[in-house]
């Protein structure tokens, strides 16, 4: 039992009323939504600091804390507070704060692990941004310990949270596209993916990205998301995959690859290809999921269904969802209408609401580490040029 289930449970036998369980729901339930949630920042780069504007608009939940190893970065994180959080260079100490009730993590990936690990001993609750963790031993610790802590962790995978994209998984679960064969999925940039250094001694931290030790590069970066909208549609992990990339473009010292080309092969036949450049931007992100009724086609905040066959392309048929009559478009197919929110805040909104209504989120320890797995198949099919199976199954 929570702590706070039993403090009421107890408060409401003092006071002589009934204790079932309907009853303790409802007023946790009431009690619950008007609960602020405080929480500190661990990593206060151009993530870490983008996200708290997003934070402050979520009621009831503010940031009193933020974190950084490198001081001008720590500055640019709090002054998006406006000034109103206290500043650490070390996460421990932020961690020793009892005010804080939660921390989102965003530093380089090979700290996730032990950062959330630290957190969760304290009692924190835990948003971990994408990808989850580095290696197979960091996945696992951070199960390990999930599973003896009675707080929350949300993996920060913010396209899971997305009202679009959950609409989407649902329709391609009913069917829309019929029998699914195969995903395509691409993001695609034109630019070094660098960050300027003002100290040569700051470039690993400045750009961590670019080697190994510290980075699992495109893969973990920018394919995890659309591994994880794979597993989610399809419900299952990825048997193997094989892959190929290279430093090919950019020439200028890093460790991890310019470019990647990844084929994963599900159950029941279902291959996934995932592409990602840096030297060409054309059609930036996105992922066409094929069966043999149609295709969805989505980009990070819009959404088209192409059917199959000529008869089916009509002009003014009227969108299920929306109740509107829509116009085909000849290269993407009818547009999927659906309200919703920018998903980082979507998913920071669902983290604050996992929080004070003690639920699960629907990007959880579970989902972010099969994502992590495979993202560790890809690095490792690419470094070793061969094919990678499905290592083990989560304990």
């Amino acid at each position: 039992m929570k702590r706070r289930d039993f403090v009421l449970k107890g408060a409401l036998a003092t006071a002589g009323i009934a204790t079932s369980t309907n009853v303790v729901a409802n007023i946790l339930s009431s009690k619950n939504t008007l609960d602020k949630v405080t929480i500190g920042v661990i990593g206060t780069g151009n993530r870490g600091s983008g996200l708290i504007p997003l934070i402050n608009e979520i009621k009831n939940f503010d940031v009193i804390a933020c974190c950084d190893t490198l001081p001008f970065r720590l500055e640019k994180g709090l002054s998006n507070t406006a000034k109103k959080a206290k500043g650490y260079s070390d996460y421990r100490k932020l961690l020793d704060n009892p005010d804080i009730d939660a921390v989102l993590i965003s530093t380089p990936f090979n700290t996730h692990s032990k950062i959330a690990i630290d957190a969760l001993e304290t009692g924190k609750h835990v948003y971990c941004e994408k990808t989850m963790a580095k290696g197979l031993d960091g996945i696992q610790n951070l199960i390990n310990k999930t599973k003896i802590s009675n707080t929350v962790f949300q993996t920060g995978h913010q396209y899971h949270s997305s009202r679009l994209y959950t609409h989407v998984v649902n329709l391609l679960k009913d069917g829309k596209v019929g029998k699914i064969t195969s995903f395509e999925c691409q993001w695609n940039r034109n630019g070094n993916w660098r960050r300027p250094v003002p100290k040569p001694e700051l470039e690993r931290a400045i750009n961590w990205r670019m080697y190994k030790e510290f980075s699992g590069g495109l893969v973990a970066e920018l394919c995890s998301h659309q591994i994880d909208f794979v597993n989610w549609v399809l419900g299952a992990t990825p048997n193997k995959v094989m892959g190929i990339g290279g430093i090919d473009y950019w020439k200028d010292g890093r460790e991890t690859y310019d470019n990647v080309n990844l084929l994963y092969d599900y159950p029941n036949g279902v291959k996934a290809k995932f592409t990602c450049l840096t030297s060409n931007s054309k059609d930036g992100y996105q992922i066409k999921v094929k069966g043999d009724k149609g295709t969805i086609i989505m980009g990070p905040r819009n959404a088209w269904f192409y059917p199959e066959g000529t008869k089916n392309k009509k002009l003014g048929i009227v969108d299920g969802v929306a109740g509107a009559t829509v116009t085909f478009d000849k290269n993407k197919g009818y547009p999927i209408k659906v309200e919703h929110l920018n998903p980082s805040k979507q998913a920071l909104q669902d983290f604050r609401d996992s929080i004070t209504l003690d639920s699960s989120p629907i990007s959880n320890i579970t989902t972010g580490a099969n994502t992590a797995i495979a993202v560790q198949m890809g690095l490792e099919a690419m470094y070793t040029e061969s094919i990678v199976k499905w290592p083990y199954k989560i304990s």
